[in-house]
């Protein structure tokens, strides 16, 4: 192995952001050639993280979020790890968003696929060599949850920095500060369906015959109860469906009326919760 100065161990780990001993063996490996020791670390990197971290839990975590008002296709990405600081970092928060925009640009079924796809922010390297060298200087496991894609404009938000919440709506018309505003509104209030066309009819027929028994239990007219009963299922819809739910910044609207003075329509969206199952029409 080649002899290896202090003073060129110490640039390369300025260079890398890896312990000491690893950027020196490294680079011993490699006869002093910086990026044939960057390869050993990646490929360490992942045969480390390969082997270590599968049964390690991963209770935290943040969506990365691709979307534009005039863009070709939107993606939201759930990126887990296993400690909440890290939820914060830098290198986290870009691998997120860089899985979020590959996924944008071509679409995938798995998370390995996914993985396999170039960095949009590293030249010459795959999501998963990045995913590897931020677990060299992490040392924690990270783990890719569950995405979902849209084709065509798409507005996003992620509630809470991207660590509890993140919501991509598929849109059509508008801009990227209205599609924005109803993100928002459905972190928020988590709806279950877009429209009362896509609530499962077996809920709605459900509630429906419990509304009647209400009304009749009242002693309400039998030939005025289903008339009543239209009326108050509006109110079960305006509490689950996106369209009809008063909008969070002015009560005094619908989102979909809000949507509509704005010249967007609101095609479909997906809103997923941390830890929790996604929301999708």
């Amino acid at each position: 192995m080649a002899d290896i100065s202090a003073a060129s161990v110490k640039a390369f780990r300025e260079r890398t952001g890896l312990p000491l001993m690893d950027c020196k063996q490294a680079l011993m490996e490699a006869g002093g050639d910086e990026e044939k020791a960057i390869e050993i670390l990646r490929k360490r990197g992942e045969k480390n993280f390969n082997e270590k971290s599968k049964s390690r839990e991963t209770a935290f975590g943040r969506f990365g979020i691709h979307a534009c008002s005039s863009g070709k296709a939107g993606a939201i990405v759930e990126l887990k790890c296993e400690s909440a600081p890290v939820t914060q970092n830098e290198e986290f928060i870009q691998l997120a968003n860089d899985l979020a925009t590959a996924l944008a640009h071509q679409p995938v079924s798995t998370g390995d696929q996914l993985l396999a796809l170039a960095s949009p922010s590293k030249q010459g390297v795959t999501l998963a060599e990045q995913l590897a060298e931020l677990y060299n200087r992490i040392r924690e496991k990270f783990e890719v949850g569950r995405f979902h894609r849209f084709d065509g404009p798409c507005g996003g938000y992620s509630h809470n920095s991207g660590t509890v919440a993140g919501v991509l709506v598929s849109i059509q018309g508008g801009n990227d500060a209205v599609a924005k505003d109803v993100a928002m509104h459905i972190a928020a209030m988590r709806p279950a369906a877009l429209s009362v066309a896509q609530l499962d009819p077996a809920i709605v027929e459900k509630e429906r015959g419990l509304l009647r028994e209400q009304a009749l239990a009242e002693g309400k007219p039998a030939n005025i109860v289903d008339k009543m009963v239209e009326g108050r299922l509006k109110v079960f819809f305006a509490e689950r469906v996106l369209l009809e739910q008063p909008f969070v910044k002015d009560d005094k609207q619908s989102v979909g009326a809000y949507a509509k003075a704005n010249g967007m329509e609101v095609k479909d969206f997906v809103c997923m919760i941390l830890g929790e199952g996604a929301a999708t029409t």
